[in-house]
């Protein structure tokens, strides 16, 4: 019989067989290793288990009994599936409102299951759709005194077969054959950073006599994953650092010229930041850092600055954001510096007409455009620099990795200044950034005023709209925001196009009401914003595509709907909008969904214009993969890992990799022998920057 090992085949193990292998293919798992990495999505102990006669109403708990009744009712607002449990001292009900037909085919008399959930009462202790687990009849963990693991089942694994106990069987059995689970660690590495051996992990996540073992075994897991992320970042890192690059170390006339006029004094948090790239630019070493700066924080000009500089050194500098509309407001920002600074500068988008395309195409190939802003329209192949020496990328988290690469490759190594408006809680920075030094601008100019922020019921919209009526007759300009959602989901979000024909029609007939959303043509786009900007626009209806670009300092009042559908993130960027002139702003959160969590989101909102405290409450509250309102792709699909939660991990990781690449930047040494095998094999997708 061969030997089974990590590399094995579940379809080859004779307890699987073709269908139940199918279905773990369905989930990624194919080989041994992949069901050892199958975790527990929870450890059910005895410690944790709560009999029913000591449930309270409102408290969370894991409640383990036997089944024995079930069925369906009917009530006045429809059909509801019960189960009644029961163990030594009482009963409790559990009950479904919603897919009734899946859940009514689990259950028979006398199955054991561990429940856990939110102790409601209602005619006697219940709870209202569970997390229910079936046991085995040995494994009640009361009369047992072992530690159930719980793993994540679907629908797809209750068709064939597979249940908690069936995935232990398995998993205890090929723990006891695969006699060789190698670590990628050194025994000196384990010791120094108090973690057991990959081995004692993978056997404790699934079969531990204490929770202490569990917990140790989940702090391991959790720092290899981690620590592997980590080490791909300062790969990156060195990668990147061994790209030679033509130092800007001229001032140049243009600094000066700007900073001359300039009509303020900088904070000193952006004399900080602008001292930061210069030290970096002024190495024959390219500068890859990322800028963060809150809504108002007045990154821009350093971005301006920077690039004067480099201008000095007699080279191209290229500025590319996201969306057109966030394109023009830059170059408005940068032409009117350039115009001071005495250097040229064009814009470039994917609706400029062909005949100045190919002007500027072949100025850009001759040297004469100095600073050229633009979106993904920079990155064709036929845009050819003469001498491309810095790039500015802004909202950054919207290009991946490749887009950025290829405008850096229009240019010798370039310098890369990449800048975002959202500010980023440590752990993601760290996490997603990790190749890149950071700057942060974390103080708002003086004459900045703080909005003020107000959560509404509906039924006060009346006065909202009687309070925009009077700061658009003071000569102010305001904004409201509705959701976008597209025209085949049914909804009750009130949509853009329905709410600027009543807002206009209805509301605010004798006050120029405009209409903005994603879809619209560039051309009406940009219509529609240049009569914003000259005031011809009193009121813009808007989606979130206001979110980023739009600087209007005489709009005073931004109203967001539903505001409970937005992250919390999004909503300070749309609160960004307005508080750019002198004159006090306001935002105004209209509130339709009244449950408790909406309320706590909604209240942070009230009590801080800090970006950063926002930030994390966000990260704490949706969890990173919402956090920028897109998903990340090329990362690692964390299987137990938290981003929250692991702080001290992932620093402790973090330090761990970069001190490891810096004493072997390719993983060369005998002793990194199986980290450096288990790298390429598991991370491979994620390597094409590195030079490993």
């Amino acid at each position: 019989m061969p030997e089974t090992t990590l590399s094995t085949y579940l379809k080859s193990l004779k307890s699987i067989g073709p269908t139940r292998s199918k279905v773990f293919l369905e989930q990624g798992l194919e080989v041994a290793e992949d069901l050892l990495y199958y975790f527990p999505r929870r450890h059910l102990d005895r410690t944790t288990v709560t009999p029913i006669n000591s449930v309270k109403k409102g408290a969370v708990s894991t409640v383990v009994g036997k089944v024995e009744a079930f069925g369906e009712r009917k009530t006045k607002k429809g059909k509801i599936f019960q189960v009644v449990l029961s163990d030594d001292t009482g009963l409790l009900t559990l009950v479904w409102f919603n897919g009734i037909s899946y859940v009514k085919n689990l259950f028979s008399i006398g199955n054991q299951l561990a429940v856990h959930g939110k102790i409601d009462f209602f005619n006697g202790f219940q709870i209202i759709h569970p997390e229910y687990d079936t046991l085995n009849s040995n494994d009640d963990p009361l009369s047992t005194g072992s530690i159930i693991p719980l793993y994540p089942l679907n629908q797809s694994f209750h068709r064939v077969g597979i249940e908690n106990r069936f995935i232990r069987k398995i998993i205890k059995s090929l723990l006891k054959e695969i006699t060789d689970i190698p670590d990628f660690f050194s025994p000196g590495f384990l010791k120094e950073h108090n973690l057991i051996s990959r081995k004692d992990a993978l056997n404790w996540i699934h079969f531990a006599q204490k929770m202490e073992n569990v917990k140790k075994a989940i702090k391991r897991l959790k720092f290899d994953e981690h620590f592997f992320l980590q080490l791909l970042m300062a790969l990156r890192k060195e990668t990147h650092a061994r790209e030679g690059t033509k130092p800007l170390n001229k001032t140049g006339p243009h600094v000066k010229l700007i900073y001359d006029q300039l009509p303020f004094e900088l904070t000193s948090a952006q004399k900080r930041v602008l001292k930061e790239i210069r030290f970096d630019i002024e190495k024959p070493v390219t500068m890859n850092r990322l800028l963060q700066g809150d809504v108002g924080s007045g990154k821009t000009i350093v971005a301006v600055l920077a690039a004067a500089i480099a201008i000095g050194n007699n080279v191209q500098v290229a500025v590319m954001a996201p969306t057109e509309i966030l394109a023009h407001q830059h170059y408005n920002s940068f032409k009117d510096y350039a115009d001071i600074g005495q250097f040229s500068c064009a814009l470039l988008v994917g609706n400029t007409k062909k005949s100045e395309r190919a002007k500027i195409n072949a100025a850009l190939r001759k040297g004469k455009i100095d600073l050229i802003v633009g979106t993904h329209a920079l990155i064709q192949k036929d845009i050819l620099f003469k001498n491309l020496g810095f790039v500015i990328v802004d909202e950054q988290h919207r290009f991946g990795v490749k887009q950025r690469s290829e405008l850096s490759s229009k240019g010798l190594n370039p310098h890369v200044l990449t800048m975002t408006a959202t500010p980023i809680p440590r752990t993601l920075s760290i996490t997603y950034y990790g190749d890149m030094d950071i700057s942060i601008i974390d103080e708002l100019p003086g004459h900045r005023k703080q909005v003020i922020t107000r959560i509404i019921k509906p039924e006060r919209l009346k006065s909202v709209y009687s309070f925009i009526a009077k700061e658009i007759t003071k000569g102010r300009q305001c904004i409201i925001v509705y959701p976008l959602i597209m025209e085949t989901e049914k909804s009750d979000l009130k949509s853009a196009v329905e709410g600027h024909k009543n807002l206009s029609e209805k509301i605010f007939p004798k006050i120029r009401v405009g209409l903005l959303y994603g879809t619209m043509k560039n051309k009406e786009k940009d219509l529609v914003m240049q009569e914003f900007t000259e005031n011809k626009i009193q009121l813009l209806v808007s989606t979130t595509v206001v979110e980023v670009g739009i600087d209007i300092p005489n709009a005073t009042v931004m109203m967001v709907e539903h505001a409970d559908r937005f992250g919390l993130t999004q909503l300070h960027q749309l609160r960004g909008r307005v508080g750019r002139g002198n004159e006090q702003s306001y935002c105004v959160l209209v509130q339709r969904n009244y449950s408790d969590i909406s309320q706590k989101r909604l209240s942070i909102m009230e009590r801080t214009n800090d970006g950063f405290v926002i930030s994390d409450e966000d990260l704490r509250i949706r969890g990173p993969g919402e956090f920028f309102g897109i998903k990340q792709s090329g990362f690692i699909k964390y299987k137990i890992a938290d981003l929250v939660l692991d702080g001290s991990i992932i620093r402790s990781a973090r330090s761990a990799a970069f001190v490891l690449v810096s004493q072997d930047p390719h993983l060369r040494k005998p002793e990194f022998r199986e980290l450096r095998t288990y790298f390429l094999k598991h991370f491979q997708h994620m390597l094409e920057y590195v030079n490993v």
